[in-house]
């Protein structure tokens, strides 16, 4: 169910408001072209996408860039010359996951401080409106009375963060998303290990953006999990690399959706 992120690289030792214009496309690109000639990992940061979590826009053997400038807090020069935000409704973050900072998740945004929170039969309410949410999939046709229904008693094993939220944060039968911090949600709602599950995202857990999928290579779970050398994928890689490799997928910008900002307030 979980979809963390499996770095490729060695790490360092040591809401769109309303009425703000989406970054255009040319700015997406000449932000990533100077990233990819210019970055480092303290900018920009590889992974794989190891599980289907984000299905079906983002597969299993994605490898991505992560723009890590996205939502670091602006300078008084650099604010003007660079794009950052705040995190908004739609945004797809990647961050450090609540249980154990080791991994690092990928989701999307659904709620941002102060929103209402709540799923009834698989659609999710935010404010008190139905979201209009295109990239979201289900794979099960039956409905599970925690996973669908939100927030419920858990009828599975869930972490204290989801205790706390569902202890302190309800109010009406509605998730309180409180001030730092964000409910995040897989596309694959049937399959993903989110906040249901663990809680918020506090802010300063967040690393920030996908920015582009640079290769996407279709291989299995069991070998893209672990951040070690796997002998089988580099077998597989070494006989299937032209065949397997998702050639419509690279340099494919990654986008958050800015139409999710219905029931926004």
């Amino acid at each position: 169910m979980d979809q963390h992120l499996t770095s490729t690289e060695t790490p360092p030792v040591s809401v769109q408001h309303h009425g703000e214009p989406p970054r255009g496309t040319i700015a997406e690109w000449t932000v990533t072209i100077l990233l990819l000639l210019f970055g480092t990992t303290s900018l920009v940061q590889a992974f794989v996408i190891p599980t289907g979590s984000m299905q079906n826009n983002l597969l299993i053997g994605d490898h991505l860039l992560v723009d890590k400038l996205a939502y670091a807090p602006p300078g008084p020069i650099s604010k003007h010359l660079l794009p950052y935000t705040e995190v908004k409704h739609g945004d797809i973050i990647v961050f450090r996951y609540p249980v154990d900072i080791k991994q690092t998740f990928v989701k999307r945004v659904v709620g941002i401080p102060g929103d209402r929170i709540r799923i009834d039969r698989k659609q999710v309410y935010r404010n008190g409106v139905a979201l209009n949410e295109p990239y979201k999939y289900h794979e099960a046709d039956f409905f599970d009375s925690f996973r669908d229904t939100f927030p419920s008693e858990p009828n599975t094993s869930v972490s204290k963060g989801a205790y706390d939220m569902l202890q302190h944060n309800v109010e009406g039968g509605e998730i309180v998303v409180p001030a730092r911090s964000y409910f995040a949600m897989g596309d694959n709602r049937d399959s993903s290990l989110d906040s249901r599950y663990w809680g918020f995202v506090p802010r300063e857990n967040i690393i920030g953006k996908p920015l582009i999928i640079y290769w996407s290579y279709d291989a299995p779970t069991s070998q893209l999990a672990s951040a070690d050398i796997n002998l089988d994928h580099l077998k597989d890689l070494a006989v299937n690399f032209f065949g397997k490799t998702r050639w419509n997928r690279t340099f494919m910008i990654i986008r958050g959706h800015s139409d999710a900002n219905t029931g926004g307030k």
